[in-house]
């Protein structure tokens, strides 16, 4: 549905981006992220033809966005980080009004009401905006996007100044309305991409550093060889057991969880997985488990590791590299 190629757009002599590649398809949701300046808001600006780039190409639903703008702006919805709402109107008045600037030619107070219902805004409907709170002004904006039907939405920091409950149900909005279009959401809250999106773009410094789910970026980022165990009994008996382990080259008490309960910081050779091994041992001396996890990182850290470019493991450096060189061969 939407397909980017070899993406540049400068500033006199700024590179704001520098060779984006990426594509989305019907029924994902894909969270744009990146640190303020990365790119994100002149992706956006070019995917929705508010902004030209320098060169490259964007496609969306197979319509060029220079060559043929009319038509495939007609394929996307979009809501700016703050929605283009006229506040002295009601929300049905803007809505019709809308409805009419876009030229939509589905039966209008049919697909108006359609639209009122699945957003959840009947209770509010005759109201004028300016008198609604935040949450509904929102949902009016995701309202005026749905309008004429768009396969393609793209909303900038839909929950934005929003509070937990309101968050919570603008993130089950967008969850119910991907079923038949392709969504790309850009988001300063790691926690909301990693619960609604079903795949992440990270963009610094006008680069795409990262492409994949959530899943296979924890993954690529995981360190298998540092293990923290939740183990009962004597630090002294378990510290020497474990170090009994080949492959096992320090071990260190974190913090006590209970009385007699104490995690153990292990750090072990690279090339092996001591967790069967630790098991057999703790066991054979009558030491419980208690709990065991690898050194894993949260998306905040994967993030701050991706854009920063500290401490990235090799294989996420490789995928970093592949990225760069497929968008440097392709120019």
């Amino acid at each position: 549905m939407i397909e980017v190629k070899n993406l540049v757009k400068k500033y006199g002599s700024r590179i704001a981006l520098n060779q984006i590649n990426f594509s989305a398809t019907k029924g994902e949701v894909l969270g744009f992220l990146g640190p303020n300046g990365a790119g994100k808001s002149t992706t956006m600006n070019i995917l929705t033809g508010y902004l030209s780039s320098t060169s490259g190409t964007v496609k969306i639903a197979n319509l060029d966005i220079i060559e043929e703008p009319l038509q495939a702006k007609s394929k996307i919805g979009y809501l700016p980080e703050i929605p283009p709402l006229y506040l002295d109107m009601t929300v049905k008045a803007y809505l019709k009004f809308i409805f009419e600037l876009k030229k939509v030619k589905l039966p209008k107070n049919q697909h108006i009401n359609e639209i009122i219902e699945k957003v959840k805004i009947s209770q509010v409907s005759d109201r004028i905006i300016k008198n609604l709170s935040k949450g509904y002004k929102q949902r009016v904006g995701i309202a005026q996007a749905l309008l004429g039907d768009p396969p393609i939405l793209i909303l900038d920091e839909p929950t934005v100044g929003l509070d937990p409950k309101q968050i919570i149900e603008i993130r089950d909005l967008i969850s119910n309305l991907k079923e038949r279009r392709t969504v790309i959401l850009s988001s300063h809250i790691l926690t909301e991409v990693q619960a609604i999106c079903d795949r992440i773009l990270v963009i610094n410094k006008g680069r795409i550093v990262a492409d994949d789910t959530t899943e296979n970026l924890s993954a690529g980022m995981e360190r298998n060889h540092i293990l923290y165990a939740i183990v009962e009994g004597a630090k002294e008996k378990i510290i020497s057991a474990i170090k009994s382990i080949a492959g096992v080259l320090n071990v260190f008490v974190t913090k006590e969880k209970e009385p007699g309960v104490f995690e153990y910081k292990i750090e072990s050779d690279k090339e092996l997985d001591i967790r069967r091994q630790l098991f057999k041992t703790l066991s054979s001396q009558d030491l419980p488990l208690l709990g065991l996890k690898i050194d894993s990182l949260s998306l905040e850290e994967i993030f701050l590791k991706l854009t920063e470019g500290s401490d990235v493991p090799d294989e996420m450096q490789k995928n970093k590299k592949e990225i760069k060189n497929e968008g440097d061969e392709n120019s």
